[in-house]
C-alpha cells in the first residue's frame, strides 16, 4: 500500500469557490449520493504531463506492477481490497502484482472530482462506487489491449488478455501491460466499456488475501500517530469539559519552563494546547497547566434531566412521522388485547483504539494536513476553513485509520484544532494527538433515544395495529441540518421505512404509525457504526417478541405471518432459525432469541443462544448470523466483518454507556467505559446468502441484530425483559 507522506506539489488554482467547496464537502460527509460524470473519463488538461497512468484508476509500471487508486478510506473493514478486486477483475491483470494508493482530496478537486466521493461511511465504500470503479478497470483494459493491437497492426477484437498478458490470437504474439501502458495512456477511453457478468468473476467474488495485512502485521504500516516529519513538534490539547463551555484563562508561565515545552496556545474559544518536543512532555505540561473554564448554560445538565426531557417526548402531541399506514390508534382501541412497552438506548462513544490525531504544516501560502479520516474531502474542507486559505492551497494526505466507526467522517474537529495550532507556528510541522481522556469526553456520541410502543392483538392473536414513538436526538439536526426534510430527520427511521432500497421495515402491519419527537440535549451526536438501526432493531424486534408472547405464539411463527410480503427479510430470518435449531429443546437456563432488520441496503438476521445462571451471570454461547448483501465481493472478508460487527454490537449491548454529570461526560477511559473481552465472545456462524440484483453494505448492518437477539434470548432463558441497555445495569436473576 503506497501512501502520500511527503508534501505534494501545489494544486492548480482553477477550482470552485471556497464556500461552494465547503458546502459540497459537508454534503459528502453526510454520505449523500452526489452526481458526477464517469470518473475514468480523464481530463487531459488537468493531468500532470508525466502522470504514469492509463486512466485515473490504473497505473501500470514497466515491471507490470499495477497500482490501483482507491478513493475511499481503509479502517480495517477491507474496502481497499474489495475495491481493488473490482478494478482488477475488469482490468484482467495479475492479482499478485496489484498494489494500491490513495489519491489526495486536493488532486480530486483539481481534477474535477474525477474519483468521485471520498467519504467512507454508511457501509457505502463499495456499494456506492462499484459501478464506476469497475468501468474504470474495464476502460483501462480496453485501452491496453488497443495499444497492443495498434503495435501489431491488428484489430483489438483479435486479441485476448489474461493476467496482464495480451495475446494476438492469429499469430500467438504476446506482450504485457507494462510494455504498452505508455501508449495506452495516450488513447481515448471508451465511453461505455462493457462489464463482466458477476457469474464470470475470477478475482472479485473470491476470498483473496487482503492487500493491507502484511504491513499491519510486520509493523511497517504508518498510522497517523506514528507519523514523523523533520522538525516536527507535538501538541496535546484540552477543550472545555462541558459542551458549549468557554476557555476563560490559563497561566502559561506555570509550565513554560517544564522540559521540552515550546508554546502554550489558545485554540478557538474553548480549548488550550501545549506544544513540546515530545507528546508526553506536552501532555504532562497540559496536566499541570492552571486553566479556568466558563461551563456556560449546560453546567447543570445531568443524565437524569436528559431522561426527563426524553420521557416527556414519549407522549408529546407533536412529532415527525416516518411511517404511517391505516389508523393505528383506532385499531389498537378496538383490539382484544393491548401491549405496551418503553425501551431506551444511551449515549455511546466510538472509542476508536487510535485517538483523534493529525499533523499540520502551515505557511501563509500553503496548508498541508496528514490525518486518518473517513472523508478526505471533509478533512480538506476543515483545513481550508481553519487556515483561511482557499482549498486549492490546502492538501490532505490520508492515512489508514486505527478505527473509525463514523467518528472520523462527518466532523473533523481535530483537523480544525491542529491547523489552528500550526497557524501560530508557521513553517513548523505540528502533530496533535488527543489523550484517551480527551477522546472520550470530546466525542460525537451515538444519539440517546427512548421508544414507546403500543400494539393491539385481536382474538386470534394477530397484530391489528401498532405505534412506535421515538423520543430523542437527531443526528442531522446537529451535523447536517441542511439535510433535514421539513424539520424531519430521515436517519432516525433507519430500518423502519415503509419501502425503499436502503432500510425498510420487514413487516406488513395494516395500521401503523412510527414517529419521532425530536429532543436534542447539548451532548453532540454523531454517526456511530450502525447509526439508528441499532436502537430501532432493539425496539422493533424485542417488541415483536413481546407481542408474540402476549399472543401465546412462537416468536418465529408470529413474525412469519407479518413477513409474507418481505421475502428477503424472511429469507435471512429463516436461515438463522434453521441453522440454530430453532424450536428444539434447550437446557434449563438456556434460551434462544431472534432478530432481523434491513440496514444499509442489506438484509440481516441473527439467532443468539445464551445461558443465564441462577445468580444472573450471562454467557452468550452462540450467534448464528445471515446476511444478504446482494453481491459478495470478498466472502471471507464479509465473514470477518460480520464477526467484527458482533464484537462491536455485543460490547455495546453489554457495557457501552456514557452518562452526564454537571454537563460533562463522566466516562473518560476504559476503566469506566469497558469493552467486551475475548473470553466473553461467543462463536459466530456466518451465513452469506447474496441473492443478486442489488448492492448492499456489510460493515454495519449486522451490528443492529446483536443486541435484540441477545435480549430476546435472555427472556427465553429467564422470563425477564430487559428494556434498557447496557446489560451491565440489569439484574438477570431468574424470576
Amino acid at each position: 500500500m503506497t501512501q502520500h507522506v511527503p508534501p505534494a506539489a501545489a494544486i492548480a488554482s482553477a477550482t470552485p469557490s471556497r464556500r461552494l467547496f465547503l458546502a459540497g464537502s459537508a454534503s459528502a460527509a453526510g454520505a449523500l449520493t452526489l452526481g458526477f460524470h464517469i470518473p475514468f473519463a480523464g481530463d487531459a488538461a488537468a493531468q500532470p504531463a508525466t502522470a504514469p497512468e492509463v486512466n485515473a484508476w490504473v497505473v501500470v509500471k514497466p515491471d507490470d506492477t499495477v497500482v490501483i487508486r482507491i478513493a475511499r478510506s481503509e479502517m480495517g473493514q477491507g474496502t481497499l481490497t474489495g475495491l481493488a478486486q473490482l478494478v482488477a477483475e475488469e482490468l484482467e491483470c495479475d492479482w499478485s502484482k496489484v498494489t494500491t494508493e490513495y489519491p489526495t482530496p486536493g488532486e480530486n478537486l483539481a481534477r474535477k472530482r474525477i474519483w468521485g466521493a471520498m467519504s467512507t461511511g454508511g457501509s457505502r465504500g463499495i456499494r456506492e462506487s462499484h459501478q464506476y470503479v469497475r468501468e474504470g478497470g474495464a476502460a483501462a483494459r480496453a485501452m491496453l489491449v488497443q495499444a497492443a493491437a495498434n503495435g501489431w497492426g491488428v484489430p483489438a477484437s483479435d486479441c485476448r488478455v489474461e493476467k496482464g498478458v495480451v495475446t494476438h490470437s492469429g499469430s500467438g504474439r504476446t506482450t504485457t501491460y507494462g510494455q504498452v501502458a505508455a501508449a495506452a495512456a495516450k488513447l481515448e477511453p471508451p465511453a461505455k466499456p462493457a462489464l463482466k457478468d458477476p457469474k464470470d468473476w475470477r478475482i472479485a467474488g473470491k476470498s483473496v488475501q487482503r492487500l493491507d495485512t502484511v504491513e499491519k502485521t510486520n509493523g511497517r504500516q504508518v498510522y497517523g500517530m506514528d507519523l514523523k516529519l523533520p522538525g516536527m513538534m507535538n501538541a496535546a490539547i484540552k477543550a472545555s469539559p462541558v459542551f458549549g463551555g468557554k476557555l476563560v484563562s490559563f497561566d502559561a508561565k506555570a509550565v513554560e519552563a517544564m522540559p521540552g515545552v515550546k508554546r502554550v496556545v489558545k485554540v478557538g474559544e474553548d480549548a488550550v494546547a501545549v506544544v513540546a518536543d515530545t507528546w508526553w512532555r506536552a501532555k504532562s505540561a497540559l496536566e499541570a497547566l492552571p486553566i479556568t473554564w466558563d461551563s456556560g448554560p449546560n453546567a447543570k445538565v445531568s443524565s437524569e434531566s436528559i431522561m426527563a426531557v426524553l420521557k416527556e417526548g414519549l407522549d408529546a402531541k407533536e412529532a415527525y412521522v416516518g411511517n404511517k399506514a391505516g389508523d393505528a390508534g383506532a385499531a389498537i382501541a378496538g383490539a382484544t388485547k393491548r401491549v405496551e412497552a418503553v425501551y431506551g438506548y444511551p449515549f455511546q462513544n466510538h472509542a476508536t483504539m487510535e485517538t483523534m490525531n493529525a499533523t499540520a504544516l502551515y505557511t501563509p501560502d500553503r496548508c498541508e494536513v496528514w490525518t486518518p479520516t473517513q472523508n478526505g474531502e471533509g478533512a480538506l474542507a476543515a483545513a481550508a476553513e481553519a487556515s483561511g486559505l482557499p482549498p486549492a492551497k490546502c492538501e490532505v494526505y490520508k492515512i489508514h485509520l486505527g478505527g473509525g466507526f463514523g467518528r472520523r467522517g462527518a466532523v473533523h474537529d481535530w483537523v480544525h484544532q491542529v491547523v489552528a495550532i500550526a497557524k501560530q507556528m508557521p513553517g513548523t510541522p505540528v502533530k496533535l494527538i488527543w489523550s484517551r481522556e480527551e477522546d472520550m469526553v470530546q466525542g460525537r456520541y451515538h444519539p440517546i433515544t427512548q421508544c414507546k410502543m403500543v400494539g393491539g392483538l385481536d382474538e386470534k392473536g394477530d397484530l391489528v395495529g401498532m405505534t412506535m414513538r421515538i423520543s430523542g436526538q437527531s443526528i442531522l439536526a446537529s451535523v447536517l441540518p441542511q439535510n433535514l426534510q421539513n424539520g424531519r430527520d430521515p436517519v432516525t427511521f433507519q430500518g423502519l421505512n415503509p419501502s425503499g432500497p436502503e432500510a425498510s421495515i420487514g413487516y406488513s402491519i395494516a395500521n401503523l404509525t412510527i414517529d419521532h419527537a425530536m429532543r436534542n440535549p447539548h451532548v453532540p451526536p454523531g454517526f456511530w457504526r450502525g447509526v439508528n438501526t441499532n436502537p430501532n432493531a432493539i425496539y422493533l424486534e424485542c417488541f415483536m417478541d413481546e407481542l408474540a408472547h402476549a399472543a401465546g405464539q412462537d416468536s418465529l411463527a408470529f413474525r412469519r405471518k407479518l413477513m409474507a410480503n418481505h421475502p428477503k427479510h424472511l429469507a435471512v430470518l429463516n436461515a438463522v432459525a434453521e441453522r440454530s435449531g430453532w424450536g428444539t429443546p434447550t437446557k434449563p437456563g438456556v434460551g434462544r432469541g431472534l432478530a432481523q432488520i434491513m440496514g444499509f441496503g442489506s438484509y440481516v438476521a441473527a439467532c443468539a443462544e445464551v445461558m443465564v445462571s441462577p445468580e444472573g451471570k450471562l454467557t452468550i454461547l452462540r450467534i448464528v448470523a445471515a446476511t444478504d448483501p446482494g453481491h459478495a465481493v470478498n466472502p471471507q472478508q464479509i465473514a470477518a466483518q460480520v464477526e467484527g460487527s458482533f464484537v462491536y454490537g455485543l460490547s455495546a449491548a453489554l457495557y457501552s454507556e456514557c452518562t452526564v454529570k454537571d454537563g460533562a461526560i463522566v466516562e473518560s477511559n476504559f476503566d469506566t467505559y469497558p469493552v467486551m473481552r475475548m473470553d466473553e465472545m461467543p462463536a459466530v456462524e456466518s451465513i452469506l446468502m447474496p441473492s443478486g440484483g442489488f448492492w448492499g453494505g456489510v460493515g454495519e448492518p449486522t451490528i443492529a441484530v446483536a443486541a435484540p437477539a441477545v435480549l430476546n434470548a435472555i427472556f427465553a432463558a429467564t422470563g425477564k425483559r430487559v428494556r434498557q441497555v447496557p446489560l451491565k445495569n440489569a439484574d438477570l436473576r431468574r424470576v
